[in-house]
């Protein structure tokens, strides 16, 4: 990436969360590059001093790596592209372009509700980008380029979909941990190297012996699932439990939607990104994400929901109060409920919880 840059390519970093159309990057030969890093208490210590703790620990976190230049992921870009979702984000926003003025900073809002208006809204900023990249690259974003992008992109979706899709079976060989790895990959590696790792993992898997069918089957849901953030992950499996299906707002790509090719590319992506994907937490109505994850639950045969949040999510802290009586009222499934702030501390309490349930559930 380096060598890259130091061939006059721009590196576009950018905001974990789904409303960040990758398909302009590439189409101006910029190299995409999500903020995604999170999980270790330590870095929020370093945030202390730019912010108060009362905001969830993952956007604190990227405020952590971009002023302590601990990651070379945070430190190497070129301009840092941040879709405002709710006032935690719009924290870290504000935060870094105070205290990192060496890197410029563009930002576009995200409407919370699904119309015609937050769809002409979302589409003025994502056009708004678009000029911007052009200006940053030097490099026009032509009909062709960007078609080139969106047919690249939707190859990713797809093939994240098909692998999806083969842990319905209980025939399968692939963990949860392998998933959120190639789907954490996928937001700082190449795109074309990318498709390419998918296309030899699914073969792979074809050929692969299935894991055991014994243990429960767990949907996984919450507000964010930060690269190096596994220990949710790890316990549930050391407990004999296994992920099928994760859903998360933050750390898991849409993968669900194409963008279609044609007519109107950039209308397209509009409709892709904002009106089509499953919102997230802080949308209003929020019907629209639990029907998803009931549909999940039930697609999936699982056996229970885990939800895990983290401290400060407000949108998140009040489904969790009232979407278990809505999951048992549809599926029967229980569902428990962790909250972490990345402190290690927390992992003994999590262990003891998350093997009751999983002893409840086999009951």
């Amino acid at each position: 990436m380096s060598k890259e840059k130091e061939q006059g390519r721009k590196i576009i970093g950018y905001s974990a969360g789904g409303f960040l159309p990758e398909e302009l990057l590439l189409a101006c030969d910029a190299i995409p590059l999500c903020f995604i890093q999170a999980g270790d208490n330590s870095i929020l210590r370093n945030a202390g001093a730019y912010i108060c703790r009362w905001f969830d620990p993952f956007w604190r976190s990227q405020i952590g790596y971009l002023t302590s230049g601990k990651d070379p992921y945070y430190t190497i870009v070129d301009l840092i592209v941040v879709p405002i979702t709710d006032n935690h984000v719009r924290a870290f926003s504000n935060t870094v372009g105070y205290y990192t003025p060496e890197i410029e900073s563009f930002i576009f809002g995200v409407p919370h509700v699904k119309d015609q208006i937050g769809l002409e809204y979302y589409l003025q900023g994502i056009v708004r980008l678009k000029k911007k990249l052009e200006e940053s690259t030097g490099i026009e974003i032509t009909e062709s380029r960007l078609k080139q992008s969106i047919e690249l992109c939707n190859r990713e979706r797809e093939l994240f979909r098909k692998i999806s899709l083969m842990r319905k079976s209980g025939n399968f060989a692939v963990t949860s941990k392998d998933f959120v790895a190639l789907n954490h990959g996928s937001f700082l590696a190449d795109k074309e190297i990318m498709v390419d790792i998918l296309e030899s993992f699914i073969q792979e898997v074809k050929e692969n012996t299935p894991l055991s069918k014994e243990g429960p089957r767990i949907l996984f849901t919450g507000s964010t699932l930060a690269r190096e953030d596994h220990k949710v992950m790890d316990i549930i499996e050391d407990s004999g439990g296994r992920v099928v299906m994760e859903e998360f707002a933050e750390g898991i790509r849409p993968y669900w939607g194409m963008v279609k090719l044609e007519g109107d590319l950039m209308a397209n992506l509009a409709e892709s990104y904002f009106m089509d994907r499953v919102c997230p937490g802080w949308f209003r109505p929020g019907t629209e994400r639990l029907d998803f994850l009931v549909k999940l639950a039930k697609d999936y045969n699982t056996a229970g929901l885990i939800w895990y949040q983290l401290m400060y999510r407000e949108s998140y802290k009040v489904e969790s109060y009232f979407f278990p009586g809505i999951l048992k009222k549809e599926t029967g499934l229980p569902m428990l409920v962790l909250e972490s702030e990345y402190d290690a501390m927390e992992s003994g309490p999590m262990k003891t919880r998350i093997e009751t349930f999983m002893e409840t559930i086999r009951e």
